[in-house]
């Protein structure tokens, strides 16, 4: 059932981005051949009015078939001026920018739904809502314990990891060493049982530093306390967001620039398989509010992902468009068919390493959202 809702929810972006493109260019008066869900070949199809609806075999994608996208294309002289190349720049720029735009409202309509039905996060709880499998609070807390005390000391949850850290390996950390003293953790489960238990953290060579500046390293547990939560109005909710969505474009973009510069860099993409595989796991442990986080997540960088100024790419569509307004008359086919050499490569190779790293998650740990 989580895979079916995760393919789900993919369909719904697909869908909407494409309705983008759809809407607008029936808004502006051009015509429509096909709205295809996924690519072919064809499963299902059926005809209404002048366009053709369908779903494809291929679950990677969808389509909007505009007369006349392919300059050379022939096209019957009563649909001629209607075709996508015969109409003002304005108009091609548009029906283009509707798709990402879509993506981008998508994303905004979710985490504005989330900050004010949920709350924003401010802060976190004593309560553990996470645990990490190879780590020494896997089997020996459960989610939902409250943290009572650690080391005998009541603290703050900002705190808890700070006393876990001071937990260190005798002499060079190095990763997976036990610290020589163990941590004294006293929770309160559910049913109200109070229980204290001694666990020896393990040194994570890669775990964020408690202050910022400090090198990355310490001892962990493997657990996380469930974030804290404040209501928000409308305002305050889609200024948040906004404010959000505007750090992950900047972490996007340089994210795909590293692709080519950083070998860390090319790790941290993910594919079709691995989306999917984070946002199912999401659903079937019940964390709606994670799984639609990370739709909103994929949904915005699909936005950002496309307005990159190469064909096939819907930016370089808008690109060209912009080109030629300023140029003053059309950019020969030609130019445009070879520039879009370079777009067809990069959009392969984010296909190929995203793919290269699903397979070796799959193989390795897996996709741990936690």
């Amino acid at each position: 059932m989580s895979w079916l809702l995760a393919i789900a929810g993919f369909c719904v972006l697909i869908i909407l981005h494409e309705f983008g493109h759809f809407a607008a260019a029936k808004a502006v008066g051009m015509r429509v051949e096909r709205f295809m869900l996924f690519f072919p070949p064809i499963l299902f199809k059926v005809k209404r009015g002048e366009t053709e609806y369908g779903i494809g075999a291929i679950p990677a994608g969808g389509y909007v078939k505009i007369t006349g996208m392919n300059p050379a294309e022939e096209i019957p002289p009563e649909h001629a001026h209607r075709a996508y190349y015969r109409q003002p720049v304005w108009k091609r720029v548009v029906v283009i920018a509707a798709g990402p735009v879509m993506n981008v409202l998508v994303a905004f309509a979710i985490i504005v739904g989330i900050f004010m039905i949920k709350g924003e996060v401010d802060g976190t709880s004593n309560r553990i809502g996470a645990i990490e499998k190879n780590y020494p609070a896997y089997g020996a807390l459960g989610l939902g314990d409250h943290v009572v005390a650690v080391d005998g000391k009541k603290l703050a949850p900002d705190d808890i990891s700070r006393q876990i850290s001071s937990h260190r390996c005798a002499g060079k950390p190095v990763k997976g060493c036990a610290a020589s003293t163990p941590v004294r953790f006293t929770v309160r489960s559910a049913d109200g049982t109070v229980r204290t238990v001694s666990l020896r953290p393990i040194y994570d060579p890669t775990a964020d530093p408690i202050q910022a500046g400090q090198p990355r390293g310490r001892t962990r547990l493997g657990f996380g306390l469930d974030p804290a939560y404040t209501t928000v109005g409308f305002g305050t909710a889609a200024s948040d967001s906004v404010a959000g969505m505007w750090r992950v474009t900047t972490a996007t973009v340089s994210a795909i620039a590293r692709i080519f510069y950083s070998s860390q860099g090319r790790k941290e993409v993910s594919g079709v398989v691995g989306s999917t595989t984070v946002v199912s796991q999401s659903f079937q442990s019940d964390n709606i509010t994670q799984a639609l986080q990370l739709l909103a997540l994929i949904s915005l960088s699909l936005a950002i992902v496309n307005l990159f100024p190469f064909l096939p790419l819907d930016g370089g569509h808008i690109f060209w468009a912009l080109a030629e307004k300023v140029r003053g008359r059309p950019i020969p086919f030609r130019i445009m068919e070879q520039a879009s050499y370079v777009g067809f490569v990069l959009v392969l190779l984010l296909f190929a390493v995203g793919l290269t790293n699903d397979i070796d998650r799959l193989r390795g740990a897996g996709f741990g959202v936690r």
